[in-house]
């Protein structure tokens, strides 16, 4: 009779997933938590950051540029309390692909500006360069983290995880 060990890999990821969802869950809790914070100081400058993406009509830009830092604020002060995380990565995802497409629909149209991203954003001057790769790469990694928290939410010290109790998602391993 032979005796064979089971998977490294099957005995791992349930120990190291919920461990790996915490770390992003409070990876995310601070991006967008140093995004708003950045903004949330100047309202005009985050709507006039909206507004160089020349997607919308002024007024429209300065109002969702007004708005942004707060939502921005509350998706990571629920992600980083835990609540809620599954519809809080809903929404990031949204808003990351949002941001993805306008800052490559920016690079199509050869606008030179700044994303806004975490700070005022806007207009470059004339002669400086935008960097509209590395802002690429940078959300879509931020896109994976909301991903994962979209298919595991409930992670270590969390609200979620707290009401939750010990009980498995649909769909994990017990």
């Amino acid at each position: 009779m032979t005796v064979t060990a089971p998977s490294t890999r099957a005995i791992q990821w349930p120990a190291v997933r919920p461990w790996l969802g915490a770390a992003v869950r409070l990876g995310l809790a601070a991006v967008w938590l140093f995004a708003g914070a950045t903004k949330v100081g100047d309202l005009a400058a985050s709507g006039r950051a909206v507004n160089a993406y020349q997607v919308m009509p002024y007024e429209v830009a300065t109002v969702i540029g007004a708005a942004l830092p707060f939502v921005e604020l509350a998706l990571g002060v629920l992600l980083l309390v835990g609540l809620a995380s599954r519809l809080v990565a809903s929404v990031s995802t949204a808003l990351l692909v949002v941001f993805i497409t306008g800052i490559a629909s920016a690079w199509a149209r050869g606008l030179a500006i700044d994303c806004g991203c975490f700070g005022s954003g806007g207009q470059l001057a004339a002669g400086q360069a935008p960097s509209y790769l590395p802002e690429i790469l940078r959300d879509l990694g931020f896109l994976v983290m909301a991903g994962f928290l979209l298919i595991w939410p409930r992670t270590p010290f969390s609200v979620d995880g707290w009401l939750a109790g010990a009980a498995p998602e649909e769909g994990e391993d017990e």
